[in-house]
């Protein structure tokens, strides 16, 4: 594997020139790259722009961020997924504040000390906030190399991540003084300017638009028409099925949800009231009897489904119209009408089911 300077210029000229205009871009400080970072781990760029500016108009600092109420971030967190990201961007915040001075750790080493930064992520920071010589490897960045260097390897593969990451790295410490001649940020732009490549023109889905690509004439790929084939990943392992009846408990006025355990799927989200098994509308009058409810009026919703990483979700669902909640058992949750409902976090796996709070 080898990568020139020439290549270098080409590719920071490239990105000068083709760069999009994101929110986080504008003012690249340790604060805006963190947040940005961990916002777009499995997120597309498009949902992101949005939820950062909101989520840094609530919170415009790290100390703030650290002192939030635990309810308004998950709102503000609301349709990211993977809500464990904010919970410990509080944590991290918190950590900050008390032993960092407010202020993100430089180094690597001591950033990924802190709760929800890994190796990637610290070297984003390092490299973008900080203009540190490391690389930050993520999807975009491997299939690029794949495709420059025809490699084989799955890029699934630990191994090949941590492989192009001492790579880069070695190339960029290598040739410091002749980088830092192209731009005094040269560093901070070269690990943004791969992961714009690979998500503008060495695309993940798709034929790649290697006609728009500074690095054709060197990608062994390219050359020899073998980017349907690199870079190559292993097939993720099957999803478990879990089916679930979805009960949309209502009074004249309000819905009921509750809070889901604080550890494990979807920790500490408010969720409609649910069963893991798929009953039929018999059954569900039974269950709602048995939560001393008195069922009025009951009519089948749309089915739904809902994939996490690891398993999906098969939802089918009932609009339940009750006397009122009064004497059930339900104590645990919240009764709440479209205004109030603004205020809690209810995870987009329950999308299908959100308009209820609308329909009385």
């Amino acid at each position: 594997m080898k990568i020139t300077i020439e290549q270098t210029l080409k590719l920071y000229e490239w990105y000068q020139a083709n760069k999009r205009s994101l929110p986080w871009r504008q003012d690249p400080t340790f604060y805006h790259v963190w947040i940005s970072e961990i916002m777009l781990q499995q997120t597309r760029v498009e949902a992101v722009k949005e939820k950062f500016l909101n989520f840094t108009h609530v919170c415009p600092s790290i100390s703030e961020l650290a002192s939030i109420d635990d309810d308004q971030l998950m709102k503000l967190w609301e349709g990211l997924g993977y809500y464990n990201r904010a919970r410990n961007l509080k944590k991290c915040a918190q950590v900050v504040v008390s032993s960092h001075n407010g202020v993100l750790p430089k180094d690597k080493q001591e950033l990924m000390k802190l709760p929800g930064i890994g190796p990637y992520t610290s070297s984003a920071i390092s490299s973008i906030a900080y203009n540190l010589p490391f690389a930050a490897v993520d999807g975009n960045v491997l299939r690029i190399l794949a495709r420059l260097f025809e490699d084989p390897r799955d890029i699934k593969d630990v191994k090949v991540r941590n492989e192009y990451e001492c790579f880069l790295e070695n190339f960029y410490n290598k040739h410091q003084k002749e980088l830092l001649e192209i731009d005094p940020n040269i560093f901070s732009i070269l690990n943004q300017a791969w992961m714009e490549l690979g998500a503008l023109v060495c695309v993940p889905n798709g034929d790649p638009h290697c006609y728009e690509c500074p690095l054709q004439n060197t990608c062994l790929a390219s050359l020899h028409h073998s980017t349907d084939e690199v870079p190559f990943r292993s097939k993720l392992k099957k999803r478990r099925i879990v089916n679930r009846t979805i009960f949309i408990l209502k009074d004249q006025h309000r819905v009921y949800v509750q809070k889901r355990p604080e550890q494990g799927l979807l920790a500490g989200l408010y969720e409609f009231y649910g069963i893991d098994e798929h009953l039929d509308k018999k059954r569900v009058i039974q269950e709602v009897e048995k939560l001393g409810l008195e069922p009025i009026r009951i009519q089948p919703l749309p089915d739904s489904k809902h994939i996490f990483s690891h398993l999906e979700w098969h939802m089918i669902a009932y609009e339940i119209h009750v006397a009122d909640f009064d004497h059930s058992i339900l104590e645990k949750g919240l009764f709440l009408d479209e205004e109030q409902r603004r205020n809690f976090a209810i995870p987009s796996a329950f999308k299908a089911y959100i308009d209820c709070f609308k329909t009385y």
